[in-house]
C-alpha cells in the first residue's frame, strides 16, 4: 500500500480536495478497491439485499473516506496545492591563485592543490546547465613564484570553457598593461570590475555592453558582478595598471546602482559578487547594500566555511588561497509560472588535497613546464638552498594569533633593527615552510613581498590604539603578528600590555608600559602606507627609513642558523 502511495500521491491529495464524500464511480472504486484487502466487497455483502440503494451509499461513501484517509495519512500530503517545484544551481569559486601551478606544501600536508588537481575537480561542473564557475581574481603575482615571471597567464587559456567570468584583482597586471591586454585576448570568459574605470570614465571591463554579467542555469537567472577594493589605489600603480588612466571608485556607491539594475532592470532571481576586496569590505558592502544574496571572499586569503553575514540577509565563505580549497555553494530555488525564487542556500569549502585526482594532461604539462623552468639560467638562483628548517613552519591561525613562522620572522625584523617591538599583518606571510632544505623560491614563496622596514617613535597609548587596531582586525589577515610586545584581549578591550625592557638584550624580559616614554616600533611598508585603518594611523607619525628589506633579513638569519 505505502509503494501504491509513494507512487500516487497526488490521486489521493487531489482526491481530498475535489471531495472525499462523492462515492465515485465505478473505475475509482476499482482502482482503489484492491487496497482494502476486500474491505469495500465484505462492506457490501453484509448489507445484505434488504438495504435499498441510498442505504448502499452512504456505506460505501464512509468506507471510501476512511480509506483515503489512511492513504493520505501514508503519504505525509495534507490538503493544499503542490508546492512550486524547486531548482538548484551550484556555484564554484576559487581566488588568489598567484601563480602556484605546482602542488605545494600547506596545513601540514605536501602536494596538495595544484592546477591540475583544481581542473580536475572543475571539469565536472564546466558547461552543466546547473552550475556556475568563477575566479576571483589575482591570477598571477610578480616576483614569486617564479612560475608568475617566465609563463605570466598561461594558465588563464586553460580555464576557457570552464570558468564562466573573472573578477579583476590587484595582481592581475602585475607585468603591464600590454601585458595584461594580451592574456585577456587569450581567454574567452569576462573579467569583471564594475567600479573600474578607464580614462573616458567608463567601465574599462564590459560583458556584452554591461559591467557585470548575467547567466541563466535551469531557468533561473544569475547575476553576476564585482567591484575593486579600497586599497587598489596604493596597490595598483600605474606601471602595473590594466591599461592607461584608470581610476578606482567607490565599490559601494556603484554595486548599489548595479544591484538595482540587476534586480529592477535585468530581473535577475539572485545576484553574486566573486570579488575583489577586503573582508571587511565585504561585510560593509553586504550591510550597505541590499540585495546582494551571495559574496565570495578573495584579497583577504581568507578561510572561512559558509556563513550568513549579520544583520543581512547574505551569504559569504571564502577559498584561503592558492587553490588550496574550492568554494561550492547550492542555491535553490522555488520556480513557479515563471518566477523564481532563492528559497535555500547550502555550501561548503572542497580541499583540493592529495587525494583529489588531477587532470592527468594539464599535470604533464606543468611537469615539463617547471623542469623548463628549473633548467633556465635566469632562475637557477630561485632553486638554491638558503638554510634548512628542523621542524617545520606554520601559518596555522595567523588571521588571529602569532603563527611560528610570523614569529620567527618578527622577531628577526626587530632585532635587525633594534626595535622594542615589531609589527606586520599576517598578509606579508603567505605560505607555510615544510621542514628539510629551504630553496630561494620556499622563501619567496612564505614572503612574497618586498617589505620594507619602517621606524616610529610611539608613546604608551599609541600603542594600544595599534593593538586594538590589529585586534579588530581578528580572522583576517589584516591582524598583526608581533614580536617583543604580549597582551591579552577580549571584548575588543586590550589589557595587560607588556613590552621588551631592553630592545638589546630580549633575556631582560617584558615590563608594562609606562606612560610618558615612547618607544621604537618596527613595521612594514605595507602595513603603515597601504593597508586599510593602518595606513591613517601611521600616518600620524613620521617614519624612519631603515634601508632594510624583511625578506633579506630573513635568508641572512637562516643562512647563518
Amino acid at each position: 500500500m505505502k509503494r501504491l502511495v509513494e507512487k500516487w500521491p497526488n490521486i489521493a491529495c487531489s482526491a481530498l480536495v475535489l471531495g472525499v464524500g462523492s462515492p465515485g464511480t465505478r473505475a475509482e472504486h476499482a482502482m482503489f478497491g484492491h487496497l482494502a484487502h476486500g474491505s469495500l466487497q465484505a462492506g457490501v455483502g453484509a448489507m445484505g439485499g434488504a438495504r435499498d440503494d441510498k442505504s448502499l451509499r452512504v456505506a460505501l461513501q464512509r468506507r471510501w473516506a476512511a480509506l483515503l484517509t489512511i492513504l493520505i495519512s501514508l503519504a505525509g500530503c495534507t490538503a493544499v496545492p503542490d508546492e512550486p517545484p524547486r531548482r538548484t544551481v551550484t556555484l564554484l569559486h576559487f581566488s588568489d591563485y598567484h601563480s602556484h601551478a605546482l602542488p605545494f606544501y600547506s596545513e601540514g600536508e605536501t602536494r596538495t592543490a595544484g592546477i591540475a588537481r583544481a581542473i580536475g575537480y572543475l571539469k565536472q561542473f564546466a558547461g552543466r546547465d546547473d552550475a556556475l564557475i568563477f575566479s576571483g581574481g589575482d591570477m598571477m603575482n610578480k616576483g614569486s613564484p617564479s612560475w608568475s615571471d617566465r609563463y605570466r597567464c598561461a594558465e588563464w587559456s586553460w580555464l576557457n570553457d570552464i570558468v564562466d567570468a573573472m573578477a579583476f584583482g590587484n595582481h592581475d597586471a602585475d607585468y603591464g598593461p600590454e601585458v595584461f591586454a594580451q592574456c585577456r585576448a587569450t581567454i574567452n570568459y569576462p573579467i569583471l570590475g564594475a567600479n573600474i574605470l578607464d580614462a573616458n570614465n567608463a567601465p574599462l571591463f564590459v560583458h556584452e555592453g554591461r559591467p557585470y554579467a548575467v547567466f541563466e542555469r535551469s531557468g533561473v537567472r544569475i547575476g553576476v558582478f564585482a567591484v575593486a577594493g579600497e586599497d587598489f589605489n596604493q596597490l595598483v600603480r600605474p606601471q602595473n595598471s590594466p591599461a592607461d588612466g584608470v581610476t578606482f571608485t567607490s565599490a559601494v556607491d556603484t554595486a548599489r546602482t548595479i544591484v538595482s539594475t540587476l534586480r529592477e532592470t535585468e530581473r535577475v532571481d539572485a545576484v553574486v559578487m566573486i570579488g575583489h576586496q577586503q573582508h571587511d569590505e565585504d561585510l560593509a558592502l553586504a550591510r550597505s547594500v541590499s540585495g546582494i544574496d551571495l559574496i565570495f571572499g578573495s584579497h583577504s586569503h581568507r578561510k572561512a566555511e559558509l556563513e550568513k553575514i549579520g544583520g543581512t540577509d547574505t551569504w559569504t565563505i571564502s577559498p584561503f588561497q592558492y587553490l588550496t580549497h574550492i568554494s561550492r555553494v547550492d542555491m535553490e530555488f522555488e520556480c513557479e509560472d515563471g518566477d523564481c525564487r532563492l528559497a535555500a542556500v547550502d555550501g561548503e569549502l572542497v580541499a583540493m588535497n592529495p587525494r583529489m585526482k588531477e587532470d592527468p594532461e594539464i599535470a604533464a604539462l606543468v611537469r615539463s613546464m617547471q623542469q623548463q623552468l628549473e633548467q633556465d639560467p635566469r632562475f637557477a638562483e630561485m632553486f638554491r638552498p638558503v638554510g634548512t628548517a628542523r621542524r617545520g613552519l606554520s601559518t596555522a591561525g595567523q588571521n588571529a594569533a602569532n603563527s611560528p613562522l610570523g614569529s620567527l620572522v618578527l622577531e628577526v625584523m626587530r632585532s635587525s633593527v633594534g626595535a622594542h617591538a615589531a609589527f606586520s599583518t599576517s598578509s606579508s606571510f603567505r605560505e607555510p615552510i615544510a621542514p628539510g632544505v629551504i630553496l630561494e623560491e620556499t622563501l619567496r614563496a612564505s614572503l612574497p613581498y618586498p617589505n620594507q622596514i619602517l621606524l616610529f617613535e610611539l608613546g604608551a597609548p599609541d600603542i594600544e590604539e595599534l593593538l586594538r587596531l590589529s585586534f579588530a582586525r581578528s580572522g583576517s589577515d589584516l591582524f598583526s603578528q608581533t614580536a617583543g610586545i604580549r597582551y591579552t584581549a577580549g571584548d575588543g578591550a586590550i589589557a595587560n600590555v607588556e613590552i621588551f625592557r631592553d630592545p638589546a638584550n630580549p633575556s631582560s624580559g617584558f615590563e608594562p608600559l609606562q606612560p610618558g616614554r615612547t618607544y621604537r616600533i618596527a613595521t612594514t611598508d605595507y602595513q603603515a602606507r597601504v593597508a586599510p585603518g593602518y595606513r591613517d594611523f601611521f600616518s600620524r607619525f613620521t617614519a624612519e627609513e631603515s634601508g632594510k628589506e624583511v625578506r633579506d633579513q630573513v635568508r641572512a638569519w637562516l643562512k647563518k642558523n
